[in-house]
């Protein structure tokens, strides 16, 4: 990797450049210096150390999140939402829960979206090395309450529920866990092959020389000021999650199919009081609910006090004082497939994107039954108080005032957010509404890839890190057998 400096900038040459270093680039980087190509890794956020912020605090939230997790999608409700800006990306902050690519979606993108080669029992045999790579399991031992407390209520109503394997380790004493994230095994292993990891790298553009991408316009912030720095690469990945993958393309002047469909699982949430001290602050159940799947699943959220405190705080007057008794609330979510989308937009001059959502009045009726019936969930656990997260709800003590409770709600009083989001430059030979081809090569563009959700043609109904790193380790192997250097 050649190295010289021009004027006040630096350059930088490599074979490969990959933009991002979360589910999709971290293990791109990785098989690709494996494979022998020579790699740079880009990364805009910092390489923060597991175990040296405290989950959840202000200061992982300004280290590890983008905009300090406030971010939003613009629209009829707004649609708040988290993305990770550090090394490793969103695979350092979030729960690791983890589910294959079902058969049944597989089936349905192969066909719809004319994804060639989209193999089932190939991504299965691709999921079966990531799992291996991630250690996922199940947690030994007895589940927390928060998990335990879901499967009990969903078991009295006869609605079917799992435990959620993730990926951690379970070392000998240490109950918790540790995440098996980025920055502990396809970063390492990047970086072992003999890839270079820059963090504190943003890329701001991709520069074009007769419809090939030839070098990226990068700013490294990670210093004394900031520094201009040109790579330049035979080929680029870019992996920069769902809003900033077609936001760099478009500054880039790509347009195309890019950044049209941003697709998300919107949630809304309550909190329950149930009898004793039930909430372990640091743990995110491992349990969900997937009876009414793929339209809607139920599942739980870190419940640490300010989380308890934010989940009340849209009917703050009246169930404040729950926050007195922390230890008994646990928070929860129901999440549904929307058929609503979203846009993505770079605005010259400005450093983020715009993004607008739209939810269906199919999504919003969707969202009001979930809510109702996670609260009949709750009470079914034992729940004493049920405290749903709109404007002016009411109290749920009883079955009774289940109904009372769907009728007040409405999605634009609400807290919807979501933390899975895809689909903005959905992979297929569909030109008239797929941004890259069966294997993630942007159309149009002979060097360009795209390697992360935003490949994924809609919303998956699951958890999606699975199915991105399936997909992700399939394309570099295609990649790799017609470009293998010499």
């Amino acid at each position: 990797m050649r190295r010289t400096r021009r004027g006040r900038g630096r350059i930088i040459e490599t074979d490969v450049l990959v933009v991002g270093s979360g589910a999709g680039g971290a293990p791109t980087a990785a098989l690709l210096a494996e494979a022998g190509f020579q790699v740079l890794l880009a990364e805009e956020g910092e390489w923060v150390e597991q175990g040296s912020v405290a989950p959840f605090s202000l200061e992982q939230m300004d280290r590890q999140y983008r905009s300090g997790g406030v971010t939003v999608a613009l629209g009829l409700p707004s649609i708040a939402y988290v993305e990770g800006r550090c090394a490793g990306g969103g695979t350092e902050v979030n729960s690791g829960l983890y589910y294959r690519p079902p058969e049944q979606l597989i089936d349905r993108w192969r066909r719809e979206f004319h994804i060639r080669d989209l193999n089932f029992e190939e991504l299965t045999e691709l999921s079966e090395t990531v799992e291996a790579d991630l250690t996922v399991q199940c947690a030994p031992g007895p589940l927390t309450p928060g998990s335990t407390l879901l499967a009990s209520g969903a078991d009295s109503l006869g609605w079917r529920n799992d435990e959620v394997p993730r990926w951690m380790q379970y070392p000998s004493g240490h109950q918790a866990g540790l995440r098996q994230s980025m920055t502990r095994t396809y970063l390492p292993r990047a970086a072992a092959a003999g890839a270079r990891i820059l963090t504190g790298l943003r890329v701001d553009r991709l520069d074009f020389v007769r419809g090939v991408a030839r070098a990226a316009r990068a700013t490294l912030t990670s210093g004394d000021g900031n520094e201009h720095v040109e790579v330049r690469f035979r080929n680029v990945f870019v992996c920069c999650g769902a809003i900033h993958t077609p936001a760099l393309l478009q500054r880039s002047g790509h347009r195309g199919h890019v950044g049209k469909t941003l697709a998300v699982h919107p949630t809304v949430k309550l909190a329950a009081r149930f009898p004793g001290d039930v909430n372990v602050p640091d743990d995110v159940p491992v349990q969900q609910v997937k009876e009414f799947a793929p339209s809607l699943s139920f599942g739980g959220s870190a419940s640490h006090s300010g989380l308890v405190a934010l989940a009340l705080s849209e009917n703050w007057a009246a169930f404040s004082p729950a926050v007195e008794s922390w230890r008994s609330v646990l928070v929860y979510y129901a999440a549904i497939v929307s058929e609503g989308r979203g846009r993505v937009v770079a605005i010259p001059g400005l450093r983020d994107p715009l993004v607008t959502y739209r939810l269906t009045a199919r999504d919003r009726a969707l969202l009001q039954s979930g809510l109702a019936r996670l609260t009949h969930l709750m009470l079914a656990a034992g729940a004493e108080a049920v405290y749903p997260s709109f404007r002016d709800a009411p109290l749920v003590r009883t079955a009774r005032d289940v109904a009372e409770m769907s009728n007040a709600f409405a999605v634009g009083t609400s807290t919807v957010m979501s933390v899975h989001l895809c689909s903005t430059v959905p992979m297929g030979e569909a030109t008239d509404r797929c941004g890259a081809d069966s294997w993630g090569r942007v159309h149009g563009c002979s060097n360009v890839f795209v390697n992360d959700s935003s490949l994924l043609p809609d919303a998956p109904g699951v958890n999606p890190q699975g199915t991105v790193m399936a997909l992700a380790v399939r394309n570099v192997r295609r990649f790799v057998a017609e470009r293998r250097p010499a």
